[in-house]
């Protein structure tokens, strides 16, 4: 969009698609556009971004990329999609991690630094600021001056950054304990993915470390580990009045029922046997992260 140029993760992008101007007009007076018979939330990709673009649309219309995360579906306006490539992602570091929505960095054929974003993340926490940059833009020449004739092409003016959001919210935290260090790279990078911030602990007792240090929003652990289990783990969160409350999750390989009557028993939110679906575990994460939001 405009001289900003960013990523996206392949498996989220449903579809691109030419939508008549028209179309794109009316989408944006009702922050909507219907996709497939269902009325979708709908932005320009920058204004998501909180960068500052001129927008043009003409007769011959512009491109959408229909973005679906977990259970979410959002539609982005965007000027190009340039193309589709295999890319070594990096993890950003910890001054960015912070950041919603950003999954990650990777470089260009040609050099050039693109930051990975997930649409749906932003949407989460910058919607109603996209919506009022967008809206601030839409001010300049739908109205022909005197003596021109109706132009096709609209104008959008620039507004000046949004103060409100000049130091961004910190996204939600949440813990990932397992001794696999593939296990927990994986699901590191597709929380981050999804705009979450993630500290990661390999054993009960690294947990308490870090649950000492920051209490996050909602914590996911195995069961089998060394030093400290996972139903230990989970008996000292319930023992300790500063934690008592945080939602726990397990995710464990062990799915007979003798153990999972003993996870509840202990006080644990929800039980995940392994192998598990990335769309189930995303949804209960984002159940309990707004359960424990305070109003």
């Amino acid at each position: 969009c405009g001289d900003l140029q960013v990523a996206v993760p392949a498996q989220l992008v449903e579809a691109v698609r030419r939508v008549p101007a028209s179309d794109l007009l009316r989408g944006h007076d009702t922050h909507t556009l219907p996709v497939d018979g269902e009325s979708l939330p709908f932005y320009w990709l920058d204004a998501l971004l909180q960068a500052g673009t001129h927008h043009a649309s003409d007769s011959r219309g512009q491109t959408v990329v229909v973005v679906r995360s977990a259970a979410q579906r959002v539609v982005v306006q965007v000027d190009e999609v340039v193309g589709n490539q295999e890319v070594v992602v990096k993890n950003v570091g910890h001054q960015l991690s912070h950041l919603p929505g950003l999954a990650g960095v990777t470089l260009l054929p040609s050099g050039a630094v693109a930051l990975i974003y997930n649409p749906v993340a932003l949407v989460a926490v910058y919607a109603d600021a996209a919506h009022a940059r967008a809206d601030g833009r839409r001010s300049a020449a739908a109205t022909p001056a005197d003596g021109e004739s109706g132009a096709t092409e609209i104008e959008f003016a620039i507004p000046p950054p949004l103060q409100a959001v000049a130091t961004p919210p910190r996204a939600p935290l949440v813990m990932v304990v397992d001794d696999s260090l593939t296990v927990r790279r994986i699901t590191q990078r597709l929380l981050l993915r999804e705009g979450y911030r993630v500290v990661t602990a390999k054993d009960g007792l690294d947990a308490l470390e870090r649950l000492a240090e920051e209490r996050p929003a909602v914590l996911l652990s195995d069961i089998e580990m060394p030093r400290m289990d996972g139903f230990d783990l989970l008996r000292n969160v319930r023992a300790d009045p500063r934690l008592a409350g945080l939602p726990v999750v397990m995710i464990t390989s062990r799915i007979a029922q003798k153990h999972r009557d003993h996870a509840f028993e202990l006080g644990v939110d929800h039980y995940l046997g392994k192998p598990y679906s990335e769309d189930e575990l995303l949804h209960w994460v984002a159940r309990h992260v707004d359960a424990d939001i305070p109003a």
